[in-house]
């Protein structure tokens, strides 16, 4: 009997380490405080990924760049980052693709009380742009400022670049008089007061451009082109993962701590923000209000944003995954 019982136990531990075995990993490479993180922890608290038939693996990394050195090296599975970057990637001969996550890029942020209502209001002004020189909001409101105004924004003010939560900083302080932020550091200037000159959906609309088009998503590396399978449920778990965060306050309750907001207002500015981000679909038609918009940057930014692809290459977006 003993002896049975033995081999019982042998063979039920065996199927179950062959049943886990034949799970699929993905590793997710992600800022250690980063907003998608947010999603992804939902992903893991309600059991998505298991549901979906793979095991999501978060590893964490300090800045933006060493997350993209993983993926360039294989130390991770999926980042972070815009469609843009892909199509540049891709060009380049690197196969990575593109799953939406989120609509949020970034707004212009200033304070009320030097009643900077438009572009042109900004005349003589000093402005902080968290992503650098081509960074993709800035470009937009160039053209927007030279499409509605006539004006060339970037010569009649004073430009300064540097990293977002400094520049957050100095316009609370008054150095500066407008920032040019991600969606985040928006929400929380805004929770304490400061208001949006523009925001980047509202530029892409003047510019007649899809502002429903996602920007920024989750990035697969070469190895998974052809697992058509894991990129589809990584897509269905991060919509699954949305509609409970819209759903479910105690959600919330649960990635509150991550969220490191300072008081309930922050709070509730950072929730919207990323509830506002929601891509509602995704196919043909978003697809193609994005060959626009690269076109409209490749054009902006020249070979410095987007090297030297000309058009969004074939493959950048992961042609099996519609909604």
């Amino acid at each position: 009997m003993k002896k049975l019982f033995a081999m019982f136990v042998f063979f039920v531990a065996f199927a179950v380490h062959n049943a886990s075995a034949q799970v699929p990993s993905l590793r997710a490479g992600v800022l250690k405080f980063g907003t998608v993180n947010w999603e992804l922890q939902t992903i893991k608290a309600y059991g998505l990924d298991k549901a979906e038939g793979f095991n999501l693996e978060i590893v964490p990394f300090a800045g933006k760049q060493a997350s993209v050195t993983a993926l360039y090296g294989d130390a991770v599975d999926v980042i972070v980052n815009d469609w843009i970057w892909v199509a540049r990637q891709r060009h380049e001969g690197r196969h990575f693709s593109f799953i939406p996550y989120s609509r949020m890029v970034g707004a212009m942020m200033a304070d009320p009380k030097d009643q900077i209502k438009s572009l042109p209001d900004l005349t003589g002004k000093k402005i902080g742009i968290a992503g650098g020189p081509v960074d993709k909001s800035w470009l937009l409101f160039q053209a927007v400022a030279l499409k509605e105004h006539g004006f060339d924004l970037a010569k009649n003010v004073e430009t300064v670049f540097g990293a977002p939560p400094l520049l957050s900083k100095k316009l609370e302080s008054g150095e500066l008089d407008a920032v040019i932020n991600f969606w985040h550091f928006a929400a929380k200037l805004e929770a304490k007061g400061f208001e949006r000159v523009l925001n980047v959906a509202d530029a892409l609309q003047v510019m007649g451009l899809d502002e429903n088009v996602p920007m920024i998503g989750y990035v697969f590396g070469p190895r998974f082109e052809q697992n058509m399978k894991l990129k589809q449920a990584l897509s269905r778990a991060s919509r699954k993962a949305k509609e409970i965060l819209a759903t479910d306050e105690q959600a919330w309750a649960k990635i509150k701590p991550l969220m490191k907001a300072k008081n309930e207002a922050t709070y509730q500015a950072l929730k919207t923000g990323f509830l506002n981000g929601v891509p509602s679909k995704w196919g043909q038609g978003e697809r193609a209000g994005a060959s626009s918009l690269f076109e409209l940057l490749s054009q902006l930014g020249g070979t410095k944003l987007v090297g030297k692809a000309k058009t969004i290459p074939q493959g950048t977006f992961v042609k099996d995954v519609s909604y």
